[in-house]
């Protein structure tokens, strides 16, 4: 079998987004770009393992921090998210205390 990156990196893609499921539309630009920057390291990696050239051990420790950063990627997502959802809130809440504040001035 040969190796073909581009589609293993569709298989890595379709993997992301079986394990996000419905947080998929979040996730995919992120793992998209995280794949597409990565592309070239991960086939040099692939290619050294093949050849021999470097051990099972070294790759598999290799893979551990290629985790561990999309990982890390994937968290910095969440924090986004967090952020843009907290700052939603805080927009409509100071939409309703500028309504509730308003209300009361006019029944002065």
């Amino acid at each position: 079998m040969s190796f073909n990156i581009n589609e293993v990196s569709a298989g890595m893609l379709s993997a992301i987004k079986g394990a996000v499921a419905e947080d998929w539309p979040e996730v995919k630009a992120t793992a998209e770009r995280f794949l597409q920057n990565k592309k070239e390291r991960l086939a040099l990696l692939a290619e050294l393992r093949i050849k021999g050239e470097l051990s099972q051990a070294k790759f598999e420790s290799r893979l551990q921090d290629e985790k561990l950063i999309l990982e890390a990627e994937l968290n910095a997502l969440a924090v986004l998210s967090k952020a843009i959802a907290q700052n939603a809130a805080n927009a409509a809440l100071e939409i309703l205390g500028k309504a509730v504040t308003a209300a009361i001035s006019a029944a002065l």
